[in-house]
């Protein structure tokens, strides 16, 4: 048993003073406000949210994509090129030390979990390896290292389009038919099943245009009770793609074909009419933003305003892993929707800041989108934890809702002193535990990748 008491903390009931709180077995077993200090001391406690969104390999690209080609229109379309031939080379071992920096960075950054939507699944060329799961089982060990939560969403990918086209070289690492990937799926739960008690799995069909319709109910029924997540509205090219197959924008033909409720979580979502918006707020499906990567992409803005006021659930991920951190993931949300609207403040409301507001939010919508029984501070769900550091200057002599607003709006990572997942006391006055041997084996990844690229 762990007891950890805060001067204050965000909890079910609203911020309170000289809280305790008990853990047993990795669940929080009780928490009592106006408790005498025991255990470890810090000063404010908060529930860790999930990070909803990752392609962890993807980390050893940050800073190689910046510089523009001979196409004067460089896009998502030429940054993925970059992407395929980094696949030509990535090995297992190398993903397994990348994959470890990146929930590493996680942790430091505040998040407790790890939602890896994984489809790197075969060698170069597409060919399987022995174990069909391989990669997959790489993701869990290099978590067994970190002792981030995970959520592993293997990714179903069989082609190039909606007209059916054949993966090209880039892509067939990704690629299996519906058969071969019911068995990759297995393989990879039962790995998880070896982990933690804590662990998720779930399903990804990886888009429309990857994921052919008529396999998508039998690859849904590899997770009966796990999460599905899908990318969906992300560029406007694949708007386009989807309405001329199927005389439909993609929200319109998901929210007709699919009857989204809420173990569905769609990622990006930042090409919709306000129709549409509506329509998947209302569906109870998760919308899973990562902003620094759409403003990294050109994606384009989530209508935020809208969809929150129309009752929809969000999450936040970091989806390239170009930078991890999850108060810049939620300042760069809302100061989106300022730069677009010409408005401040645009996602608080009568009742609470925007900081509590998008706290709130992709904490409950984070514990969806992984499956998992976290998101608050109450008792019988896993302890994810984080604190911040109340004698940093921006938060001195801040209360409430106003330390949330400091820490996204004028703060940074570096106000994170402690995170817990799942129990696990990973992070310690900002630092985890094992930096030292995860970023030894992360740089000599990156060094021969980058090397080669």
């Amino acid at each position: 048993m762990e007891h950890v008491w805060a001067e204050t903390a965000l909890t079910p009931d609203g911020w309170q003073k000289n809280v305790l709180v008990t853990v047993d077995e990795g669940r929080i077993a009780s928490v009592t406000p106006d408790a005498a200090p025991q255990g470890t001391q810090v000063g404010c406690l908060l529930p860790a949210p999930a990070n909803a969104h990752s392609h962890a390999f993807q980390r050893a690209m940050a800073g190689l994509t910046e510089r523009r080609g001979p196409d004067p229109s460089d896009s998502f379309w030429t940054w993925r090129q970059l992407m395929f031939r980094f696949l030509d080379r990535i090995t297992p071992e190398q993903v397994q030390a990348i994959a470890g920096f990146v929930q590493m960075e996680m942790l430091e950054a505040g998040y407790a979990t790890n939602v890896e939507f994984h489809y790197l699944h075969h060698q170069p060329g597409g060919v399987p390896y022995a174990q069909l799961s391989e990669l997959s089982d790489r993701i869990a060990a290099a978590a067994d290292l970190s002792g981030i939560g995970l959520t592993l969403l293997p990714v179903f990918y069989q082609t190039g389009g909606l007209d059916g086209r054949a993966l090209t070289s880039g892509q067939q690492r990704f690629g299996n038919d519906a058969e071969r990937f019911a068995r990759l799926a297995e393989g990879a739960r039962a790995r998880i099943a070896a982990g933690p008690a804590d662990w998720g799995f779930g399903i990804a069909p990886h888009s429309l245009r990857a994921a052919p319709a008529g396999a998508l109910a039998e690859v849904i029924g590899l997770a009966p009770e796990g999460p599905i997540h899908m990318h969906l509205a992300e560029q406007k090219a694949e708007v386009e793609e989807v309405l001329a197959a199927t005389g439909k924008r993609p929200v319109e033909w998901v929210l007709d074909h699919l009857s989204p409720d809420r173990r569905w979580h769609f990622i990006h979502c930042t090409q919709m009419e306000p129709h549409e918006t509506e329509g998947l707020a209302r569906s109870g499906a998760t919308a899973v933003l990562c902003p620094l990567t759409e403003a990294s992409l050109g994606d384009g803005i989530f209508d935020g305003v809208r969809f929150l006021n129309a009752g929809g659930r969000i999450a936040i991920g970091s989806d390239s892993n170009i930078r991890i951190s999850l108060a810049e993931e939620l300042r760069q949300l809302d100061t989106s929707q300022r730069l677009r609207d010409h408005s401040r403040a645009a996602l608080a409301t009568p009742d609470h800041s925007t900081g509590r507001r998008l706290f709130d939010a992709v904490s409950a919508g984070g514990a969806a989108a992984a499956g998992r029984q976290t998101g608050a501070l109450s008792p019988g769900l896993w302890a994810d934890m984080m604190t911040l550091d109340t004698s940093h200057p921006d938060l001195e002599g801040m209360q409430g809702d106003t330390i949330l607003d400091s820490y996204i709006f004028a703060g940074d990572d570096c106000m994170v002193r402690d995170v817990w997942s799942a129990g696990r006391h990973m992070v310690r006055e900002g630092r985890h535990i094992h930096r030292h041997a995860i970023e030894a084996a992360y740089r000599a990844a990156v060094k021969d990748l980058r090397a080669a690229t």
